[in-house]
């Protein structure tokens, strides 16, 4: 990669500054207001992932802390453990089918989210998805790294027993600090992978995904073992909170939907990375519930049992390590299993971060000022952010804090009701590819002073039924009436009327640029460099 910059014979001071740090470009690739070497259509030889490879990927998705823990949101809303897992067979088939309709135009088209809400929402409208998909990532980003802090420091703890029995804290007595070590030290190896580009991942995503495998394979012997049963939980009846038994089903379906939400809309954004066509369908039909459901279910078996061994509910693993190594009054034997469970954990947190989290977030960052940010630095950005964010002293008072925050969830949903509706329905999957790239009234996807006005009204209608129900949850967790029942559904519901909506608006009002572009991206079916270098010496340099 180079780094070309427009010749200038007097260039001032702050001129030369920015065109230093400009992101590097590739041949033919110029860096413009809407446009750098992230956000292309995917060239051939960046196209590297094949069908092993998003096997790979959900292995990662889905074997990971956040599904371990899956099993918890299922059983607050009453369910037994049997109806929880029957939960997490449907709600994992429907996400498979999601993943391969929002990933489509990533497969066929090799463009990610960021770009695709361009010719749905207009050149300037599309940062509004964009902005508000890496403000929420953000916090997740912090929470995750958090829990990835924990997992190091446990890992530590095995190795050195005094640094587990630490009890010195920061911030007012919120934070160990053992874990604020283990953050730092969790994001050293982070800023190490992210190094890496997205294309070059796989390996690394190979070691991740073996050893937290083999983490919770060692859980659920160690579980099983001592017990000879499912534990506990398997005993209990279902006592649903509100209304009946299909009613705690349907909110733990949606529950899953929205745990898996961001990358369900998020999926073109790996999708783009396909060798050829299809690569990606058969590992998120099959793999992709797979691997939540397994996940999930280990997570409510090992829970269970430990329950019945140690006497407390645990559901995060890493905690679980750290409490095995007190119950079993710091065993060698012990310490060594817990080192490398406590290292598989650190592993799946990185990759989680790196697949759900930093890539695509620092894609939409990159969307936002392209000739600045690109993946990496975007990634980078957000890391710093979701340090900045304080993730111990929200997860203090977690019960409000993450009700809104997984409330977000429902501005996802009508993003991708939208975004397919739009592309399905509206388009036929044809993309004029080089037009979401241009930021005047020459590109097609101009629309009205750059936004098309469609994509927000389907949104807001999208948005308006689930919104009460957020606030009255966020003000009493105990309040319930058909506002709170709707915003339990919320994916379903914000999905669903912000599709019809969208295609009856443009049904009644079409855009008018419809049916011009490719149905999918040829190499030579796509030229930047002459038109859009074009048009930056029209506008003159930055």
């Amino acid at each position: 990669m180079s780094n070309s910059k427009e010749a200038d014979p007097h260039p001032s001071r702050w001129r030369r500054f920015f065109q230093y740090i400009e992101v590097p470009t590739d041949p033919g690739v110029p860096n413009t207001s809407w446009l750098n070497r992230d956000l292309i259509p995917m060239p051939k030889e960046r196209r590297t992932y094949k069908i092993w490879s998003y096997f790979i990927y959900w292995c990662i998705s889905g074997l990971c802390i956040s599904g371990y823990t899956t099993g918890s949101t299922l059983l607050a809303y009453g369910l037994d453990a049997t109806q929880a897992i029957v939960s997490l067979v449907i709600g994992g088939l429907i996400v498979g089918v999601l993943c391969v309709t929002c990933g489509w135009m990533g497969e066929r088209h090799h463009i990610g989210f960021t770009v695709a809400c361009r010719f749905s929402w207009g050149m300037r409208g599309a940062y509004f998805p964009v902005i508000i998909r890496a403000f929420v990532i953000i916090f997740w980003d912090g929470l995750q790294a958090y829990w990835g802090g924990q997992a190091v420091a446990v890992t530590i703890g095995a190795i050195i027993p005094g640094f587990a029995h630490m009890k010195q804290t920061l911030a007012g007595g919120i934070l160990l600090t053992k874990d604020f070590i283990g953050i730092i030290i969790y994001y050293v190896f982070f800023i190490a992978i992210m190094r890496i580009p997205p294309e070059r991942l796989q390996k690394p995503f190979i070691v991740s995904s073996v050893m937290f495998s083999a983490t919770l394979i060692g859980l659920l012997a160690w579980a099983v073992s001592n017990t000879h049963s499912g534990g506990p939980l398997f005993q209990e009846q279902a006592s649903p909170v509100h209304g009946g038994t299909g009613w705690a089903m349907l909110f733990g379906i949606t529950a899953i939907l929205g745990a898996w939400g961001g990358g369900t809309v998020g999926q073109s954004d790996w999708t783009r990375y396909a060798n050829r066509p299809y690569a990606p369908t058969l590992s998120q039909l099959i793999a992709a519930p797979f691997c939540i459901i397994v996940c999930a279910t280990i997570g409510i078996i090992v829970t269970s049992c430990a329950q019945e061994i140690v006497g407390s509910l645990i559901w995060e693993p890493f905690l679980l390590l750290a409490t095995l190594q007190n119950y079993y009054n710091d065993s060698p034997r012990v310490r060594a299993a817990i080192f490398f469970a406590g290292l598989g954990c650190v592993c799946a947190q990185l990759g989680i971060s790196i697949v759900l989290n930093s890539v695509s977030a620092g894609m939409d960052l990159s969307g936002v000022v392209p000739r600045y940010i690109n993946i990496r630095r975007g990634a980078y950005l957000l890391a710093f952010l979701g340090l900045a964010s304080n993730p111990w002293q929200y997860l203090s008072n977690a019960s409000i804090f993450l009700t809104v925050l997984s409330g977000f969830g429902i501005f996802f949903a009508p993003f991708s009701g939208i975004l397919l509706a739009d592309y399905f329905v509206v388009r036929r999957c044809m993309i004029k590819l080089e037009d979401c790239y241009i930021g005047d009234k020459r590109s097609i996807y101009w629309y009205h002073n750059g936004v098309n006005w469609r994509a927000p009204l389907a949104w807001v209608l999208g948005v308006f039924p689930t919104m009460p129900g957020l606030i009255m949850t966020t003000r009493d967790a105990t309040a319930w009436n058909v506002w709170v029942r709707i915003f339990h559904i919320a994916f379903f519901v914000g999905l669903l009327i912000s599709f019809v909506a969208f295609s009856v608006i443009c049904w009644v009002s079409p855009p008018g640029n419809v049916g011009i572009g490719v149905l999918y991206h040829e190499e030579n079916s796509f030229e930047v460099e002459g038109e859009l270098e074009a048009e930056e010496k029209e506008k003159g340099p930055v």
